[in-house]
């Protein structure tokens, strides 16, 4: 595991937060949507491309939405090319991503397990194992008694409602200090001069023709060489303004963390047939994620029954936490496509770009959707590791379709 001490090296809390310029009349880029993508999109122009006239507008507060919300969870073990082609890349970006922010987000490569509870699970997870090795991804099979090895307090039993049967292992996943990554992205774009404009809500767009001049706000107007649209969870409410037919669909996803606990979980452990996955972050909660609510909605909270039923299996598998407390819940909006994989490249206006339906993959894809999006805009040329998320897969059949193939899109 590469990791730092829990403490070493803690930020300050950055000045640039309470700033908050007033947005000028014009700029060559807007962003829409002040989460992790949008802020690496953004450093990524500047850092890459040189391209510093930029804005990311964001209705909320920094990093408030999704980013704030999320399990940290990082992995690049995906079956197909497609999705483990542009995981992968992020993955290596995440590597590397302290020192290139200058800035700590804790990131700790403590590997990943997915336990398989099923003949069929042992089966998809052994075909999953050889697409990663035949991609050039770290990936193992690993038996029962391995998995005790590497996560002692799993119960292995067979007398349970899921036994393990095995578990697949990416020794390079981790997690990360999921508001670092936001302030160091964002950080750096300020150090660049890009305007970082908060409590900014995008209420429509100016068009000539096939392309887009303006964004309105709640701060004015503002005119806009190009757009990209990086708001999670809430895509459709923009498309809509522009005319733009998109297939997702928003749901409510859930999570918890419970009290402080000294450490007591070396890895992550992720079970797909049921939706569950624990870690333990930094200071010593356990992050226990779940899958999403089938209902449609902007509510940031969920079904009760949805995570009870998740917290009980968890449970199961983990007898240790029976006692544990709960500290504090929370649910975030992501947008889910037929696929389960996102949406990346043009729209129907030559120079606005969509970024949205990671599901439930969008914090891992940070530093790589941001890198491969900043290349798009500053070349206006689909970059090859998302041109198979484009919009128009949805006409030419052309799916990506990890849901079905993993069983979940975590």
């Amino acid at each position: 595991m590469r990791t730092k001490a829990p403490g070493a090296h803690l930020p300050e809390h950055p000045d640039f937060l309470w700033r908050n310029p007033e947005p000028k009349r014009s700029y060559d880029v807007v962003i829409v949507g002040g989460g992790g993508h949008g802020l690496a999109t953004a450093h990524y122009l500047a850092k890459n491309h040189g391209i510093t006239k930029v804005a990311v507008l964001e209705k909320g507060w920094l990093a408030g939405g999704n980013m704030a919300r999320n399990t940290t969870l990082i992995r690049s073990n995906y079956l197909w090319d497609e999705s483990a082609r542009i995981y992968e890349h992020s993955l290596k970006l995440w590597e590397n991503l302290e020192d290139d922010l200058g800035y700590p987000i804790l990131f700790s490569q403590r590997g990943v397990l997915n336990l398989a509870h099923s003949l069929q699970d042992v089966r998809d997870g052994v075909r999953r194992v050889e697409a990663n090795k035949l991609n050039g991804i770290d990936a193992q099979w690993v038996e029962p008694d391995e998995i005790k090895k590497l996560c002692s307090i799993v119960n292995i039993s067979s007398d349970i409602r899921y036994p393990v049967l095995g578990a697949t292992y990416q020794p390079r996943a981790g997690i990360a200090k999921h508001d670092y990554v936001a302030w160091g992205f964002a950080r750096r774009a300020d150090q660049a001069g890009i305007d970082i404009i908060q409590g900014c809500e995008v209420t429509g767009f100016v068009t000539d023709g096939d392309r887009v001049t303006g964004v309105r706000t709640s701060r004015g107007d503002i005119a806009a060489g190009q757009v990209a649209l990086c708001a999670a969870g809430h895509t459709a409410v923009l498309t809509d303004m522009l005319g733009i037919r998109v297939p997702v669909q928003s749901h409510p996803l859930q999570a918890l963390v419970s009290e402080l606990l000294e450490p007591v979980h070396p890895t992550i452990v992720m079970s797909n047939a049921i939706h569950v996955y624990v870690s333990q972050a930094h200071k010593g909660e356990l992050v226990m994620g779940a899958g999403i609510d089938s209902y449609n909605g902007y509510g940031q909270r969920g079904a009760f029954h949805i995570i009870e039923r998740q917290m009980a299996a968890a449970v199961e598998l983990f007898p240790v936490f029976a006692r544990a407390h709960l500290l504090r819940t929370w649910g975030g909006i992501v947008d889910v496509t037929p696929d389960a994989s996102p949406i990346v490249g043009r729209t129907p206006y030559r120079n606005v770009y969509l970024n949205c339906g990671w599901g439930t993959g969008g914090f891992k894809a940070t530093p790589g959707v941001g890198w491969c999006l900043a290349d798009t805009i500053a070349r206006d040329e689909i970059h090859p590791y998302t041109a198979p998320f484009s919009l128009d897969r949805f006409i030419t059949g052309a799916l990506v379709d990890e849901h079905g193939a993993a069983a979940v899109a975590h």
